[in-house]
């Protein structure tokens, strides 16, 4: 017969919702069946009634009933090809025990949606023994952006990063080329955001009068690093939130969208010869490390592509814009 356990708490899983918990570990265990145990008491935290939402802490143990219409979870066994390896060894930055940066091509998708198979959640839900234990994403990229993405390979370590990117101790620099030549040359871009859908997807804007309680506060740093004439300018931006289209949007309202961007006006008139993708690239992060230990500061080189635009405008990948990226 079924035994009443006691089960404790790991690290990996310090901070999780007691609903997650036991999803992790009794998967066919229905919520409505747990909800039932719990107002009855049969579950308990450190011998005391508890929520579904109650969030847990390593060390603390879990008392569980006899469930015998819940089979534990059968760890399952990495789902990744050697391709698939072999391509995410090949964009890897960095790499220690707790964390994964890489470099994201412009192209992939770092989540999935009703059309896209091939992504990078994907991708990494192959690397571990199921989706509970597998690295996590810790923040985001636009389909069409290249550059740094950080990947944590613990829930834990994903728990201490997103406290990290929520209270702005990241530093991120982003490359772009705009159209136009922005004045002042250096300057901040301070304009509340809001979604808006359209005939090209999903998109943001900037918030009208009255539409502050559902705005996103947005605040993004620009400098000019060199012009091509009037024509474009390579700029290094520095974004102080993470909202969606940030940067995107931050330009196109200032007036001058980043070159080849299709939602925000940057597409139209491409200059000849110029790859035609978003001509923007997630240069740079660095933030303090997730033990306590150091400052993690990594550079994803430009891929071939943005390498071509730079030469034909004659942009150098220089000192210049590093000096502004010291100072930001």
């Amino acid at each position: 017969m079924p035994q009443v356990e006691t089960r404790n708490v790991s690290a990996e899983e310090d901070g999780m919702r007691l609903d997650r918990w036991f999803h992790t570990h009794y998967a066919t265990l229905p919520h409505s069946r747990l909800e039932k145990l719990l107002r009855t008491g049969q579950v308990r935290v450190d011998g005391g009634r508890v929520k579904a939402s109650t969030r847990l802490s390593e060390g603390q143990t879990v008392r569980v009933p006899p469930l015998p219409d819940a089979a534990p979870r059968t760890p399952m066994k990495p789902r990744i090809s050697q391709a698939d390896l072999a391509f995410l060894e090949s964009i890897t930055l960095y790499e220690d025990d707790d964390l994964l940066i890489l470099n994201k091509p412009s192209g992939l998708a770092v989540q999935g949606g009703s059309k896209t198979v091939r992504h990078v959640d994907r991708l990494l839900e192959g690397l571990g023994d199921g989706p509970e234990t597998r690295p996590r994403l810790v923040h985001r990229l636009d389909r069409d952006t290249s550059g740094v993405l950080v990947v944590a390979k613990r829930r834990s370590v994903a728990a201490k990063l997103g406290r990290a990117f929520q209270t702005r101790s990241v530093r991120k620099i982003y490359w772009a080329i705009v159209k136009g030549v922005p004045k002042p040359p250096q300057g901040k871009i301070e304009a509340a955001l809001v979604k808006a859908s359209g005939p090209d997807g999903d998109r943001v804007r900037k918030a009208r009068p009255g539409e502050q309680d559902s705005a996103q506060s947005a605040v993004t740093y620009y400098a000019v690093v060199d012009r091509a004439g009037q024509a474009v300018s390579f700029l290094s931006l520095k974004p102080v939130t993470g909202r969606q289209h940030q940067l995107r949007a931050h330009m196109a309202i200032l007036g001058h969208p980043i070159l080849g961007d299709e939602k925000y006006g940057g597409a139209e008139e491409m200059p000849e010869g110029i790859p035609n993708r978003l001509h923007l690239h997630a240069r740079r992060i660095s933030f303090p490390h997730p033990s306590g230990e150091g400052i993690v500061d990594v550079t994803a080189p430009l891929p071939q592509d943005l390498k071509e635009s730079f030469a034909a405008f004659g942009f150098s990948e220089g000192r210049s814009a590093d000096q502004f990226e010291d100072q930001a």
